[in-house]
């Protein structure tokens, strides 16, 4: 009897955002762990100029610290640069033969926003994570806090700045982020992994914030601090009747969990699950779920809370497509809750070929 056919798994990794490089740890880390005997893996990359290149490439893109840009070899892209114009290659694999599932590892904008999601929607090809509308409500922490809120859910009190206001009139806005006072963060509202945040402790130092924020995206939000807030994360994972994994927490011994405290700090603990009471874990779970489903999330998210004295929880953001080595939160708490990595790998794919046959069904 002839063993049953492998399924052709894209793993999309790379980039334009300033996440780039950590995607390329995601995917490694995602293509290793993948059963041989499921999966045949195609490797497809991003480059930071926006040029996807094929498969061949892209392997050997997964070994270097950012995805090549070989528009001076002469290397044949899957997609022209940004604004080149119409696909110039399918993304078919030997013989003809098409992807059954993309697995996107890509973080931050042009990847985690819905811009991908949108072409594989077009494309009808099954994909891992949340949907269109999902992912863009997971990038856009503004929006994001407008319908967490309309819904009943905690957030941080927040001031949102954009760049055209900014430019007209800094006072006006600074007079805005009065009433959130300080200490406080400031942070572009579309980005990831603590790029372009800033912990200000007083009012002197936001504007320079602003301005630093503002670099990465066109609007920036000023945040409550929250004093003495324990950080506390819990992953999601499912379609229509999600679940959620024991929590975890992030100790990190910085000013704040910034940049170099989640990646090169090695003080910084991770601990899974986290030392809470049984009543809070129910509650974070809740809480998880619920954010989950009133931002329209599918197949996986982890939900990043702050837990400030008084047991009081807020939501503080939604990744839709979370760090995703073994060692990061997001796996790390599913392993702590009794589903190991390459388990949970199988999982998500499932969860993309069931949303994907549930959206096939509807009339067209």
């Amino acid at each position: 009897m002839a063993a049953p056919r492998r399924l052709r798994v894209g793993v999309l990794f790379g980039g334009r955002s300033g996440e780039h490089a950590i995607s390329i740890l995601s995917a490694r880390s995602v293509i290793e762990a993948l059963d041989p005997t499921k999966y045949e893996v195609v490797p497809l990359a991003i480059a930071k100029d926006g040029r996807w290149l094929p498969p061949g490439k892209a392997r050997a893109a997964l070994a270097a610290p950012v995805v090549p840009d070989d528009a001076a070899n002469g290397a044949t892209a899957l997609l022209p640069a940004p604004g080149g114009g119409a696909l110039v290659q399918e993304v078919s694999g030997r013989n003809g033969q098409a992807l059954d599932v993309v697995f996107p590892v890509l973080h931050g904008p042009y990847g985690e926003d819905g811009t991908v999601q949108g072409l594989l929607e077009m494309a009808d090809v099954p994909y891992v994570g949340c949907g269109v509308l999902g992912s863009a409500l997971g990038m856009d922490k503004d929006v994001q806090k407008v319908v967490l809120r309309a819904h009943g859910i905690r957030v941080p009190d927040w001031v949102t700045v954009r760049r055209h206001e900014w430019a007209r009139d800094r006072d006006v806005c600074l007079r805005a982020a009065q009433a959130i006072g300080c200490p406080c963060f400031v942070k572009p509202a579309n980005l990831g992994s603590s790029i372009g945040i800033s912990k200000v402790t007083g009012a002197a130092d936001l504007p320079a914030a602003v301005d630093e924020a503002l670099r990465w995206d066109e609007k920036a939000l000023i945040e409550d601090a929250a004093e003495h807030h324990r950080e506390i994360e819990c992953s999601v994972l499912g379609n229509d009747d999600p679940q959620a994994s024991l929590p975890g927490e992030i100790i990190a011994h910085r000013e704040f969990y910034d940049y170099d405290a989640k990646y090169h700090d090695e003080t910084t603990e991770l601990i899974v699950p986290a030392d809470l009471p049984p009543a809070m874990i129910a509650e974070v779970q809740r809480t998880a779920v619920a954010a989950f489903a009133a931002l329209e999330g599918r197949g996986m998210a982890r939900v990043d809370f702050l837990l400030e004295p008084g047991d009081r929880l807020s939501v503080c953001e939604i990744n839709t497509i979370p760090g995703f080595t073994a060692m990061s939160m997001y796996a790390r708490m599913w392993a702590a809750s009794g589903l190991p990595y390459p388990a949970l790998l199988d999982r998500l794919i499932d969860l993309a070929l069931e949303r994907h046959a549930q959206r096939a069904a509807l009339a067209r």
